[in-house]
């Protein structure tokens, strides 16, 4: 119960937090309101994962409860240090909201863990994939600023170094993953979907820092190429592992 009910209040920060910010009511209110929703959603997951002795990631619930915390820790410590970060952040909230009504509709109940979860593997894997897609929708909050009139040039150069830096976690993730792979399955990699969709996310947003550094795109066009990788990578976390039906899955 102490755990359902900060979730609760949690999403209900988040929330007003997202009213305040696109309804430009008490503006300035609405990212402590959102920093208050990431301290109540910390206590909830740290509740959950005292309870039954491991991280969240064995069931969709907590997945997708892990997630919406780390994108939203991710996303305010990023507004919190960057001025442009803070004009542009309420540009993330549609997907937020996406993960928190799923989220809300979720099946609560505690999972299991496999046996091939307990190692630090996972740990660092699931560390280095949050931090991958946490920066990567905050250069796409950015991206979304280049629409703005006199905000294009800086917001672009500011989301093609959130993006770089993204990069760097999502090899990681790739690296750490077949490793992982390798002491659970014997193999480092075997082409099950989830990793050729990683494949995938990893490959275009190689191409769209490549583009953007030898190809100068206009702002716009930057943004979106950059939406369009966060949507395969979302498709890749959030669709991939629920209807594979091979080994490696991300909810069991």
């Amino acid at each position: 119960m102490p755990e359902a009910l900060l979730l609760g209040l949690a999403l209900a920060a988040y929330g007003s937090a997202g009213l305040a910010a696109w309804r430009r009511i008490a503006v300035g209110m609405a990212l402590p309101l959102f920093a208050l929703g990431v301290l109540l959603h910390t206590g909830a997951l740290g509740l959950r994962w005292a309870a039954l002795g491991h991280g969240p990631f064995t069931t969709l619930h907590e997945i997708l409860s892990s997630n919406l915390w780390s994108l939203s820790l991710v996303l305010a410590l990023a507004a919190a240090t960057r001025p442009e970060v803070r004009a542009a952040w309420p540009a993330a909230l549609p997907v937020l909201a996406v993960l928190a009504g799923w989220l809300a509709l979720s099946d609560a109940s505690p999972g299991h863990l496999p046996p091939t979860y307990a190692t630090p593997l996972l740990y660092l894997h699931t560390l280095v994939g949050k931090l991958y897609l946490g920066l990567l929708l905050v250069a796409v909050a950015l991206g979304a600023r280049a629409w703005w009139p006199g905000d294009a040039a800086r917001s672009d150069e500011l989301a093609y170094r959130f993006a770089a830096v993204a990069f760097v976690f999502d090899t990681l993730m790739l690296i750490v993953g077949a490793a992982w792979a390798q002491d659970a399955w014997g193999r480092y990699w075997a082409w099950d979907p989830l990793e050729t969709w990683a494949f995938a996310s990893w490959l275009a947003l190689a191409a769209a820092l490549h583009a953007r550094a030898a190809l100068r795109p206009a702002p716009r066009r930057h943004a979106v190429w950059l939406a369009a990788v966060f949507g395969l990578a979302f498709l890749t976390f959030f669709g991939v592992p629920f209807v594979s039906t091979a080994p490696h899955q991300g909810a069991l």
